[in-house]
């Protein structure tokens, strides 16, 4: 089954930024601009996830959080709470609502798809890959083990992260700053150049011979995982 998830946000750009993110992961998206709007229509259709805006017209989310926590059907649901609060007395009040994670703006898109997965890991693991699969390559993201054909590939922690990340978004072009971001973390102060290191290091272990390489260079925009190479499967 497609994961679904639910937008709760009234700031239309980073509703759409949020859209466009999640479904090239393969989510099935829905976005609602207000609060009450949000609540009627999980009466109607209930997500595996809610990514939810603190502040809300007609019904702010720290109130919605707190009333799908009283119902028998939203009890369990996963929710991230977006919000631009970041003093811990708020975050705390977030969680103490029932909020699952909590994320201040402005954030990383990649870090929050991240979080988006693990949540629904855990939550709903029936709804998560575990093995990614792309042409002659397996990623087991349980027993962090990769093969290509026959052959176990040796990765280190890093370059193990990063085919991941871009396996898991066959034909998106990442720049080197997303990538940063996505599989070092935003809190990590490194210089780009790193990300090149690393590409090359992949790039060793996985191709040997006339073995096709996946990982594709767009220049001036960064890297990908050819889509083409992800649909010989």
């Amino acid at each position: 089954m497609t994961p679904r998830v639910m937008i709760v946000e009234d700031e239309e750009p980073l509703t759409l930024l949020l859209r466009y993110n999640l479904e090239a992961e393969g989510y099935a998206v829905e976005s609602v601009a207000r609060g009450d709007e949000a609540e009627t229509r999980l009466r109607e259709w209930t997500p595996d996830l809610i990514l939810l805006d603190w502040m809300l017209p007609g019904l702010s989310g720290i109130e919605l959080c707190r009333r799908l926590r009283t119902r028998p059907e939203t009890e369990r649901l996963p929710i991230i709470m977006l919000t631009a609060r970041g003093e811990e007395a708020e975050r705390v009040r977030g969680l103490a609502t029932g909020a699952d994670d909590y994320v201040v703006k402005p954030f990383s898109v990649p870090e929050l798809v991240a979080r988006v997965r693990a949540l629904l890991r855990r939550a709903k693991p029936e709804h998560v890959a575990t093995v990614l699969k792309a042409g002659d390559i397996e990623l087991d993201r349980q027993s962090h083990r990769v093969h290509r054909q026959s052959r176990e590939i040796h990765l280190g922690p890093t370059e193990f992260k990063l085919l991941e990340f871009l396996m898991q978004s066959a034909g998106r072009v990442f720049s080197r700053e997303q990538l940063l971001d996505g599989v070092w973390g935003h809190d990590v102060y490194i210089d780009e150049r790193t990300v090149d290191v690393h590409v090359g290091r992949l790039r060793k272990a996985i191709n040997r011979g006339r073995q096709l390489d996946p990982i594709r260079t767009v220049r001036g925009a960064g890297y990908s995982f050819d889509e083409t190479f992800a649909r010989t499967q």
